[in-house]
């Protein structure tokens, strides 16, 4: 019996490392075709005599993003669905750029672990775990920081000029919750009461956060 139990454990983390990102393919290349209306775990396969160079290429990352925006960042993503030749791969990146005291606010990506690369600036970056401790850290141009699968995190430029960070996920679509639009903004809407119950505030506070992610008309 004791000699089974190292067997065990073997096993045991194997199936965890398989679990832990998208499935392995089991053909060659498996270009995604993003047309069809069959729905499986991933995307059906366009057929071999129909792929081309194109499947494989996406040069959306060169040109820093807009930040303009309300929080000072955008994300510009390279998964799956810009690049079709990645379904069953288990890999993407997106590029993330800032404008000075921009925040890529607090999310979680579902299915993948994320490691970010800066390539311009400073930024203060943090996960928190589920006992509820804040891991974080201020990381520069060349440094790279991890955000485990799951958990909520998010990056900040503290800086006084604008930032950027390439990040990887082992998945093809990782998903992105951002926490805050995920509970004001959902359609239909999470009920004030659960809100006001979760946040211990009045409906009115929750009311007037909802107004701030209502669609711009």
């Amino acid at each position: 019996m004791a000699a089974l139990v190292p067997l065990f454990v073997t096993t045991f983390a194997l199936v965890l490392a398989a679990a832990a990102a998208d499935p392995d393919l089991l053909q060659d290349v498996c270009v995604a075709d993003l047309t069809s209306g069959v729905n499986v775990n991933g995307f059906t396969c366009k057929s071999l005599t129909n792929i081309s160079a194109a499947d494989f290429f996406f040069d959306g990352l060169v040109k820093p993003g807009l930040t303009n925006n309300t929080f000072g960042s955008l994300v510009t993503a390279a998964n799956v669905q810009k690049i079709p030749g990645l379904n069953t791969l288990g890999v993407s990146l997106s590029r993330i750029d800032y404008a000075p005291g921009g925040l890529n606010p607090p999310h979680t990506h579902p299915r993948a672990t994320e490691i970010a690369f800066v390539l311009e600036g400073e930024l203060d970056v943090g996960f928190i775990t589920t006992a509820n401790v804040l891991i974080s850290k201020s990381i520069k141009k060349g440094e790279i920081f991890v955000f485990p699968r799951g958990l909520v995190h998010f990056q900040k430029n503290n800086g006084k000029v604008p930032a950027a960070a390439i990040v990887a996920f082992n998945s093809q679509l990782p998903g992105t919750q951002s926490i805050a639009t995920t509970l004001f903004a959902a359609t239909p809407p999470v009920p004030d009461n659960v809100l006001t119950k979760a946040f211990q505030v009045g409906t009115k506070e929750v009311e007037k956060i909802k107004s701030r992610f209502a669609p711009k008309k």
